[in-house]
């Protein structure tokens, strides 16, 4: 009998991270437009009109919504959810810019191979879908680069989190990076209040105008985190004697001799990590730096671990 093999997008979710990501729970801080009594607040009362599709009961589920008919039919408890309720509703936003594709040597490694920016945020995307999906939210998908690429409204159907996966396994880094515009076109797509997640290395000319973005989503009720994920060596720019650099964005190329600009680059790296740190946390935004060297998994586990506890 012929061995059967899994699709290329299931390696996005590997058993050790769905083994760990399965015993952490993600809870909003804010108001949410919610339907589950008892995990997010809720600014609403009563249902809306259009009904979007069932889902399976769960222990603390308002039994008032709970449709009889199925019952009847199936034997099961079935609850109806409608179009703006669903437990929590929760965007990510994928940075897909050629800056994302750079690696280097002190990255983790996965399966013998060291993962580049875009990968590592694809895993750290998948994992948060399935974390959120575990606990019957709703999430979407956004990829972009200086204008939205895939938009995957966010839903809780069983089938979600295939398709998110299948469009983190299709998605290819490259194109320049102008997150600020492309940041206020998806606020105003975005119904309802909800989450926010932000997975990108956050380059870009304009710090102020990226902060102002977010702000965006602030005004608009959403509850924000950012994944700022940058490789150690864009951090500590540990590199020496003469290096050939490539621009991931543009045809630029150089070679710079490495000790002669890392003190200058380090100076300029470091004001770059505040303004935006500082910036974000103003919004009221989690700010979570990822260094690609941290396994992704063991960094998302300890960002929710400082969460619970009340850290940012």
């Amino acid at each position: 009998m012929a061995k059967l093999s899994q699709p290329s997008y299931m390696k996005w979710l590997p058993p050790k991270t769905t083994a760990t990501i399965s015993r952490c729970e993600f809870f909003g801080r804010t108001m949410k437009s919610g339907f589950i009594s008892g995990r997010h607040r809720s600014p609403k009362k009563g249902n809306s009109v259009e009904f979007a599709e069932h889902r399976q009961y769960m222990p603390g589920d308002d039994l008032r919504t709970l449709d009889w008919k199925v019952l009847g039919r199936k034997d099961r408890l079935y609850i109806r959810q409608y179009e703006e309720e669903t437990n929590l509703r929760t965007t990510i936003l994928l940075d897909c810019s050629g800056s994302m594709a750079y690696g280097g040597d002190a990255a983790a490694e996965l399966d013998g191979k060291k993962l580049t920016k875009f990968d590592y945020a694809r895993y750290l995307a998948a994992g948060i879908t399935y974390m959120f999906s575990g606990q019957q939210d709703a999430v979407g998908l956004v990829t972009f680069d200086t204008k939205i690429r895939e938009y995957l409204p966010a839903k809780s159907s069983a089938s979600q989190t295939r398709r998110i996966l299948e469009f983190l396994d299709k998605s290819k880094p490259g194109g320049e990076t102008d997150p600020a515009p492309v940041i206020n076109d998806i606020a105003e797509r975005i119904p309802s209040r909800g989450l926010v997640v932000v997975i990108s290395d956050l380059f870009t000319q304009d710090a102020d105008a990226l902060v102002k973005a977010l702000h965006h989503f602030t005004f608009r009720k959403h509850e924000i985190v950012v994944l700022h994920v940058m490789a150690e060596e864009e951090l500590t720019f540990g590199f020496d004697g003469h290096v050939h650099f490539e621009n991931l964005e543009g045809p630029d190329e150089m070679m710079i001799d490495a000790k002669s600009i890392r003190a200058s680059y380090l100076e300029q790296v470091n004001a770059f990590l505040k303004k935006i740190g500082d910036g974000v946390r103003k919004t009221g935004a989690d700010y979570a730096p990822m260094n690609t060297k941290i396994p992704f998994d063991k960094a998302l586990v300890e960002y929710l671990s400082r969460r619970r506890s009340g850290g940012r």
